[in-house]
């Protein structure tokens, strides 16, 4: 506990900890702090009334720009210079404060600005936009998350096992095994924190939290559905959970060190948040893993058989026999499975296009669900100042050089004026605006260009950055990183499989089949999104992600199916039988962890940042997809259609002849 309280402290939510480790503009982001004064939060002041602002208004915003200058340290021009609209609107006022070195100090420097506007006269609106005001709203919102995150989830879970489980106590266990779980983690990541110093941010955090109680009540629900299962077949709690875990541990330790491993290569990723997420979601589905793999046995082997009641499980007795909705599956999938098969396919592949039709890059000012005050003052800047940006983009140059960077600067297509600024530690910042809006293409296309020109100046060893060029190297990474991290995602997974399986063609059926549940779950996004939910943008690491997340959790309802299968055919059963009787014991359980893992990734879409939105979505509809479809139907098909060749080139595949 008291190393899981001091989490909360050590995450990080600056723009550097979501940068690329090797970009230009993360160089900025950390040189920048070096540079007098420190930290810096950049702002903007923004006037606008209806019609014109009168004389009054004009004194009043400078009035105000003078008051902070006297409260603060200013950084360029002394007093603050106002810029006024062309149709006398709107009246822009850039200010950086300095001598702010910790983020905390950024942040209240940025309330305290806004408490300082409060009250404006009637009919005139006083703003405080710019990238200070940006992150301090961003910071706002993720101190609001963890404790939401948590109990929403929570009480989805707690619902869902309710339902599942009919009774009025066993629901609270894996509840209360899986919170064990999350203090344990959150101590775990505070360690390797202070042990690796990796960058774990409050996204790092949250996702960590989603997947310890969706995986963990996955674990869990697999275990005491075999132990439901034993308990009719053992006189003693103890040996039936022994039976339980020889019966369900491979699967289980497969489907976590899945997950495990494919987070795990989120470490090959340049992004920083990317990077940092994997062993962070790693972390905390090892703690998982472990208490629903040790504590809770422990937990139903002491409280014995009356933990199920009312539907206590009676040694020597038989379950009801029912007509399930799986074995129904099994029987419609079982008559036409080619057809079931070629069906299934096609849907997922309509809905895979659905890709096309993705709304561009994030942009800063989009990433809220709700518009804050900073994302307000930049739309009426936008508005009030067409065709230029409001926002520069930052150049670094060696300070013997400035001047020649300055000039080439002036001369790089698109760039309306350069300003020189703060100069330290052998560094000179130079202010470079855009002709055209702030994460336009056009102002992308200049930055381009004006890396590409500064590069020409000898000995200067400019560096571009600020927020568009930020946003322009993650994307650039996020394309790269999939590049590396997909492929070797699938490698590991595969093998994985071909271990627990001693099957090649099995494998790849699993893999193919999940591959096709991310396609159709983005494609999804693709169109809802924007028409929908009316972002403008996703973000750039949704791929990726979203990839990690349904390829590792994916296979995991994957596992469960064909290990079942493959014990059904160890005892003697064909290919057909043994994949039917699968769906049919394992089915529920899969859909039961299914909705649950849903469930909990759907609880960040209540969350107030669109990147958290489309990633709960995304994530959501592809394990749905993956639980209803993809593995009850296809998988089952495809097995029906192979027979023995499912398990080639094991010994599964010679001993069932030629015709299992």
């Amino acid at each position: 506990m008291p190393l899981a309280g001091k989490l909360g402290d050590a995450t990080r939510d600056q723009p550097v900890d979501y940068l690329p480790a090797s970009a230009d503009s993360t160089r900025v982001e950390q040189l920048v702090q070096k540079l007098p004064g420190g930290g810096t939060a950049d702002l903007i002041l923004v006037h606008h009334r209806d019609g014109g602002l009168t004389a009054a208004d004009r004194q009043l915003a400078g009035a105000q720009a003078r008051e902070v200058g006297e409260r603060y340290e200013l950084s360029g021009d002394a007093p603050p210079r106002a810029i006024p609209s062309k149709d006398g609107d709107t009246l822009m006022t850039p200010l950086s404060i300095g001598g702010l070195a910790e983020e905390s100090e950024r942040d209240r420097a940025v309330h305290d600005v806004r408490k300082q506007l409060d009250a404006p006269p009637a009919g005139l609106t006083i703003e405080v936009g710019g990238p200070g005001a940006v992150q301090a709203d961003m910071k706002e919102v993720f101190e609001s998350i963890d404790g939401t995150l948590m109990m929403g989830t929570a009480a989805v879970v707690a619902i869902l096992l309710i339902l599942t489980y009919r009774s009025p106590v066993l629901w609270l266990i894996p509840l209360v095994m899986v919170g064990a779980a999350t203090v344990a983690s959150m101590a775990l990541v505070y360690a390797l924190i202070q042990g690796f110093d990796i960058t774990v941010t409050t996204m790092s955090t949250s996702v960590m939290t989603v997947l310890i109680f969706g995986a963990g009540t996955d674990y869990a629900l697999l275990l005491v559905s075999r132990y439901r299962e034993d308990l009719r077949r053992h006189p003693r709690p103890y040996e039936a959970m022994r039976a339980a875990l020889r019966g369900c541990g491979p699967a289980v330790l497969a489907s976590s060190g899945t997950v495990v491993l494919g987070l795990l290569c989120l470490l090959a990723a340049d992004l920083n948040s990317s990077s940092g997420l994997g062993p962070v979601g790693a972390a905390g589905v090892v703690c998982a893993l472990a208490a629903m793999m040790t504590l809770l046995p422990a937990i139903l082997v002491l409280l014995g058989r009356r933990v199920f009641w009312p539907l206590v499980p009676q040694y020597g007795t038989e379950p009801a026999r029912r007509r399930s909705l799986f074995a129904l599956m099994g029987s419609s999938a079982g008559r036409r499975p080619a057809a079931v098969l070629a069906g299934g396919t096609l849907l997922l592949g309509i809905l895979a296009v659905g890709v096309l039709s993705l709304p561009g890059p994030l942009k800063q000012g989009d990433a809220f669900t709700d518009k804050p005050e900073s994302v307000s003052a930049s739309e009426t800047l936008a508005s009030a100042y067409p065709g230029s940006s409001s926002r520069p983009v930052t150049v670094l140059a060696r300070s013997g050089q400035a001047g020649e960077v300055a000039r080439q600067a002036r001369g790089s297509q698109g760039v309306a004026r350069v300003a020189e600024g703060r100069s330290g530690a052998g560094w000179t910042e130079i202010s470079v605006f855009s002709t055209d809006g702030p994460e336009s293409s056009e102002e992308k296309e200049m930055i381009r260009t004006l890396r590409g020109d500064l590069r020409e100046v000898p000995g200067a060893d400019a560096l571009v950055g600020g927020p568009s060029a930020q946003q322009l190297d993650e994307e650039k990474t996020n394309a790269d990183d999939r590049k590396v991290v997909i492929p070797m995602v699938l490698g590991v997974v595969l093998l994985i499989l071909i271990a627990l399986l001693r099957s090649l063609i099995g494998p790849l059926v699993l893999v193919v089949a999940v591959i096709a549940s991310w396609g159709a779950a983005l494609g999804i996004g693709g169109l809802v999104f924007e028409p929908l939910f009316g972002f403008q943008g996703f973000d750039p690491g949704l791929p990726l992600l979203s990839f990690v997340f349904l390829i590792a959790l994916g296979v995991d309802y994957g596992i469960f199916l064909m290990h079942r299968t493959r014990e059904e055919c160890l005892k003697g059963a064909e290919v057909p039988a043994a994949a039917v009787t699968a769906l049919r014991t394992t089915g529920g359980v899969i859909a039961s962890a299914g909705i649950v893992l849903a469930a909990t990734f759907c609880v960040l879409a209540n969350m107030p940042l669109v990147m958290m939105v489309e990633m709960g979505l995304v994530v959501a509809v592809g394990v749905l997809l993956d639980t209803f479809l993809v593995r009850t139907y296809l998988v089952t098909s495809a097995s029906l259609l192979l027979k023995r060749w499912v398990w080639w080139p094991g010994k599964l595949f010679r001993s069932h002849g030629t015709d299992g």
